[in-house]
């Protein structure tokens, strides 16, 4: 089984335990929150104080006319996409691991990463959008363009591509698989291979469909399932009104060490809440601006706006209501429940065992639509390493195949291994970011000459001096 081979005692999980300690210890947590600071100061707090104009974009993006035309994704459906691949096993079982495993101060450092990491985001979207390459449905790009055309660096691309195909396409997609299996066992007593066999042939039909058909199926589960559950978790807090200053107080104590209530104290809280934090929301961590790149916009700091705004949505909103709904039933306590199971006992406990079905429809349709944007993510990049269509074959029949070893998987080996590469992929995706940054400030600068000026931004490959490696922008008319 292929999660053995990242099993403790084995080379490569011994090999990836070690370097989990590395990267996330010492090198990760320092980077992120440092360069999303740095990003937050020099964009002037670009998260908040374009908040308003986020939320507009966002609803300007719905609008389809484009999408209709073969240009691409609209900029709400390349959102969709992009907050598909987050909104799933991280917004649900991710921070049930979290609190288990760090305690409940895990979910405040997953907050700070979401906050400070919104500028990291727009930086990183808006460089996909300038850096983006035309395709058959429209444009493609992330990272891996970037680094080559901003940097000159193809092997960093490369390096960055197998990275992320490794991580989305393959560990993420078994991560996913694994907790949707997880909670039809817990709620139907389903066998684990049914479940991977409906997905694998649901998978297969839109896949082979391409980005278009992915964009449309995205856009419809992730609002609808996105408000529903949120809906529910403003219910529980509604209805534990009294204990909710109180699950507040227990995240903020227990962030800061003041009560320590589990092994490693704050520490655990941090490391912990940064990890759930990025695997979530994954500001910083490369996969989102490969949505990015496929919307059609006029201005490409408006889609590392809408961008921005999706860090914030995953976590302050989502990933919050799935913390108060753990916390507030006081389940993680029990020691002996782990990942979805334990966000499934929780609302069992709020509102009746008629709740584990719900969870499990409810966790079905999240982690579908994260499996169709961790695929989305590999597919752009095998095509940024080979064009040779053999190549984006064998990646589908993987994908397909990671499915069925997923549903049957040990959790912690994959998460052991998912937590490895998402880490080295952000570390290598976070040094082009401090690199190319500037460029992205200067896109943002003009956005806002213009918006100052009352035009409706617009931009070309010459508003930015000294741009090299454009494709998809054409030069202003004269």
């Amino acid at each position: 089984m292929v999660d053995q081979w990242f099993a403790e005692g084995t080379f490569l999980g011994d090999f990836i335990i070690a370097g989990n300690g590395i990267l996330w210890t010492y090198i990760l947590i320092a980077f992120l929150l440092g360069l999303g600071l740095y990003l937050t100061i020099r964009t002037n707090f670009v998260q908040f104080r374009m908040l308003p104009t986020m939320v507009k974009e966002l609803i300007k993006g719905t609008d389809r006319s484009d999408f209709k035309k073969g240009k691409g994704t609209s900029p709400f459906q390349a959102f969709a996409i992009s907050t598909a691949a987050r909104v799933g096993t991280g917004n649900l079982a991710g921070v049930a691991i979290a609190i288990s495993v760090g305690g409940p101060g895990a979910i405040f450092w997953m907050w700070v990463v979401a906050l400070i990491g919104a500028a990291t985001g727009f930086i990183e979207s808006t460089l996909a959008q300038i850096y983006k390459v035309k395709d058959k449905d429209g444009f493609r790009g992330g990272p891996a363009y970037y680094m080559e055309r901003g940097l000159g660096q193809r092997w960093m691309g490369i390096i960055f591509a197998i990275l992320l195909v490794l991580c989305f396409g393959l560990l993420f997609n078994g991560l996913q698989t694994n907790t949707i299996a997880d909670a039809f066992a817990g709620a139907y007593s389903v066998e684990p291979w049914i479940v991977a066999t409906v997905l694998a042939v649901a998978m297969g039909i839109i896949i082979f469909g391409g980005i278009r058909r992915i964009a449309v199926v995205a856009e419809v589960i992730v609002p609808i399932f996105a408000i529903v559950y949120v809906i529910t978790a403003l219910i529980i807090m509604i209805m534990n009104i009294t204990a909710v200053p109180q699950v507040f107080g227990l995240i903020f104590a227990n962030a800061f060490g003041v009560q320590e209530v589990v092994a490693g104290g704050i520490g655990a809280a941090i490391v912990n809440g940064v990890q759930r934090g990025l695997f979530s929301n994954e500001a910083g961590m490369g996969s989102a601006p490969n949505a990015a790149a496929t919307a059609y916009v006029d201005h490409p700091v408006k889609q590392g706006f809408v961008q921005s705004l999706g860090v914030l949505v995953d976590t302050i909103i989502i990933c919050s209501a799935t913390a108060f709904i753990i916390l507030l039933a006081d389940v993680h306590t029990y020691g002996d429940m782990e990942g979805i199971q334990l966000t499934q006992n929780a609302l069992s406990a709020h509102i009746g065992d008629w709740a584990t079905p719900i969870v499990a429809i409810a966790i079905f349709f999240f982690a579908f639509s994260s499996l169709l944007g961790n695929y989305y993510y590999g597919q752009a990049n095998i095509e940024f390493i080979s064009q040779n269509k053999i190549f984006l074959l064998l990646f589908r029949l993987a994908f397909i195949g990671m499915i069925f070893v997923g549903a049957t998987a040990q959790l912690e080996n994959i998460w052991e291994a998912a937590d490895f590469f998402m880490g080295s992929m952000a570390v290598v995706n976070l040094i082009a970011v401090l690199l190319l940054g500037h460029i992205a400030i200067k896109a943002l600068k003009h956005y806002q000459g213009q918006m100052k000026q009352g035009l409706d931004p617009t931009f070309y490959r010459d508003s930015v001096k000294g741009l090299k490696g454009i494709e998809s922008w054409d030069e202003k008319k004269k």
